[in-house]
């Protein structure tokens, strides 16, 4: 399946939901910090409910060890600087999707360190600033999997 990565997030309950996410499309879940948040708070367990048993959840002190367990893999950075849409990649099995923080997406230092075909955006109206993260991970990752013909599924239940 596919990887999501999730670059020092600063609210609970949306990691909760991209833990849920997670587990209920099959991808593994990669979290860097630091965290805006303790992994035990409980807004975070409400929005993952029984989910965190399921999932997949590995965690990073910081960017350097990510992408060094990441080595090898091809890697997309999602960001509103993005130069294509996110339905434009031709998803593999072991891609990584990484997603910045709510509160000031990706640093520039870590977003420029990928080649412009690997820095992908969601379109949005002009003057919309950004997506709530839970949200951008939802639809970036559900185009993904479908890229990948919701491989493990079981089809037909919501």
């Amino acid at each position: 399946m596919f990887h999501i990565a999730l670059h020092e997030p600063q609210i609970a309950p949306n990691t909760g939901n991209i833990i849920r996410l997670a587990a209920n499309c099959g991808a593994q879940l990669h979290l860097i910090e630091p965290f805006g948040f303790d992994l035990e708070e409980k807004k975070l367990r409400r929005a993952g409910l029984d989910y965190h048993d399921l999932a997949r959840v590995s965690r990073y002190p910081n960017f350097d060890a990510f992408a060094e367990a990441m080595a090898g893999r091809r890697m997309f950075a999602l960001t509103t600087k993005g130069s294509r849409p996110h339905t434009e990649p031709h998803y593999q099995v072991d891609d990584v999707l990484l997603f910045g923080s709510e509160t000031s997406g990706l640093p520039d230092s870590i977003r420029n360190g990928f080649s412009p075909d690997h820095r992908i955006r969601i379109p949005m109206m002009a003057d919309a600033r950004s997506l709530n993260l839970s949200n951008a991970v939802a639809i970036v990752s559900y185009e993904a999997w479908r890229q990948l013909d919701f491989g493990g599924a079981v089809l037909g239940s919501v």
